[in-house]
């Protein structure tokens, strides 16, 4: 077998093995990373379910089931347009992120690219306060399809600004939706993102992370979340979701999203070196010391009291 081999590549010429080589490469990189796309999502069962129909249909044509060699044959003959109906979702964003160029391209100028700063910022302190935010970033795939009502500021991205927005209260109808962050600018806020479908997602997350989930399922969006809960930060992107995310962790993981390797890490070293900006957000209430609380004016006390 080995002198089979031997000789197979011996009449051959060079060129031809590495342009094979090459084909099979490429195919064998191309399956692998469908298979990658394809697991754990619901694309993935249903295929399995056709491959069962495959096994059928093969095995009816060598048994010479007429009747049912002859449904599945009519089932199968359309399954292109199954295959585009069922996956059209899987599809389009397998294609979007096959053409997706580095997210934030057009974010190079200095005071753009302080709006992850800000988003860091803002939600640090919201996480603090125990309140709940829901941040999008909108990427190569615009959002104007997967939004719904909202707002539109047009305003500069400040954590001042995304603050406020995020404050309970009657009278501020927007903290209970999502702001829709587009060129480095606060586009929408108070929009309604669509759910996850997701069975796997785990089911002690609320409507906010399955939002958050849902739109980066469907579109290239980044988006971060403040859970009003565990007053924790999380991170979704391509339908993943990353827990529990400190400030500096928060900041890293965007970086290295929005931006190439290198331009990540310079970033981070300018961000390490500048000084601390001074925010004008208010600080979070303060633990009273046990120590210092006075006494209950009902209760007994220690101090000595003087007779007059």
């Amino acid at each position: 077998m080995i002198e089979g081999l031997l000789s197979l590549f011996a009449q051959r010429p060079l060129t031809a093995m590495l342009r094979d080589f090459v084909d099979v490469t490429v195919v064998a990189y191309a399956v692998y990373r469908l298979l990658l796309f394809l697991r754990g999502t619901r694309a993935l069962q249903v295929g399995q379910g056709m491959l069962i129909l495959g096994v059928a249909y093969f095995v009816a044509q060598r048994l010479g089931l007429v009747t049912a060699y002859t449904l599945l044959d009519r089932f199968l003959t359309s399954i292109l347009l199954l295959v585009v109906v069922i996956f059209q979702g899987d599809i389009r964003r397998a294609l979007m992120r096959v053409g997706n160029r580095p997210f934030l391209f057009r974010w190079r100028r200095g005071e753009e690219s302080n709006a992850v700063d800000e988003v860091v910022a803002a939600a640090s302190l919201l996480a603090q306060r125990g309140l709940g935010a829901l941040i999008v970033f909108e990427r190569e795939a615009t959002l104007d399809d997967f939004v719904s009502q909202g707002t539109v500021l047009d305003a500069a991205v400040t954590s001042e600004l995304l603050y406020t927005i995020f404050l309970p209260a009657y009278e501020n109808p927007l903290h209970d939706g999502a702001v829709i962050i587009k060129s480095a600018r606060v586009w929408k806020a108070g929009g309604f993102l669509p759910l996850t479908g997701n069975g796997s997602v785990d089911r002690r997350l609320g409507t906010r992370h399955r939002a958050a989930i849902g739109i980066s399922e469907e579109t290239d969006a980044v988006v971060v979340v403040v859970s009003e809960e565990r007053a924790k930060v999380s991170l979704c992107f391509n339908g993943n979701i990353v827990r529990d995310l400190d400030a500096e962790s928060l900041r890293r993981a965007l970086y290295g999203l929005f931006y190439s390797k290198r331009q990540a890490a310079a970033l981070m070293k300018a961000r390490n070196e500048e000084q601390p900006r001074i925010s004008r957000l208010p600080p979070p209430p303060a633990t009273p010391d046990v120590a210092e609380t006075p006494a209950n004016d009902n209760g007994p006390s220690d101090a000595p009291t003087t007779q007059g």
